[in-house]
């Protein structure tokens, strides 16, 4: 490793800045540096790619892969600086779900309830589309519509759309705070640009299109 890499990361980013470039190339380093230390203040080790990717992302200064990219080293080398400088990650044996740990911070019970069932929800349903994709096989029938068609291939099965489920007022209220920009920011939240709930260090708490999905 070279001098750079092992030494402190406000050393680093002076390093990386003063070889020049272009100015938004400069502007991304100095914004990748502030995610990193407000990261490293909030008490979190992990500066993994995928993580500071991830932060990145959100506060839209980079697409998170683009850092596995061979033109971001410098973004790399700075991240490896404040990998060394934060220390090895310490093993916690029964740390709760992230999402879990934000929906104690939502004072309101209504709402926290609400946002409960949906995060348990969202969790159900994301295990069985996995399944599906892992099980999936498609059938395509070409044959001719003139054809008789059985009685039993005739009935068409019905579902239930979102549209038949009758709310409480005082759900409905829960739901129109859990996506009001003023009661997300007394929570420490905020949305995103594509509909996903952010903290305030910019790390994704509910996933993209949840608050469209909401309204």
């Amino acid at each position: 490793m070279s001098g750079a890499e092992t030494g402190h990361p406000d050393v680093v980013l002076d390093a990386l800045l003063a070889k020049g470039g272009r100015s938004h190339r400069l502007a991304r380093l100095a914004a990748l540096h502030e995610i990193c230390r407000n990261h490293h203040q909030s008490g979190s080790r992990d500066f993994s790619l995928s993580t500071i990717g991830r932060l990145i992302e959100a506060a839209r200064i980079l697409k998170g892969r683009v850092l596995y990219n061979a033109q971001s080293a410098d973004y790399r080398e700075l991240i490896s600086a404040w990998v060394t400088y934060a220390g090895p990650q310490t093993l916690q044996a029964s740390k709760p779900l992230e999402s879990h740990e934000y929906l104690m911070r939502i004072q309101d019970p209504a709402i926290r309830s609400i946002m409960q069932t949906i995060i348990g929800e969202r969790d159900k349903l994301r295990a069985e589309v996995n399944l599906l994709k892992a099980n999936a096989q498609v059938v395509v029938d070409r044959r001719p519509i003139g054809g008789r068609m059985s009685a039993a291939a005739m009935v068409l099965p019905t579902t239930k759309t979102v549209y038949d489920v009758q709310l409480t007022p005082s759900e409905r209220e829960a739901l129109e705070k859990a996506v009001c920009a003023r009661h997300l920011e007394k929570q420490g939240l905020r949305e995103g640009t594509h509909g996903e709930i952010v903290n305030e260090h910019g790390r994704m708490v509910l996933d993209i299109g949840f608050a469209r999905a909401i309204r």
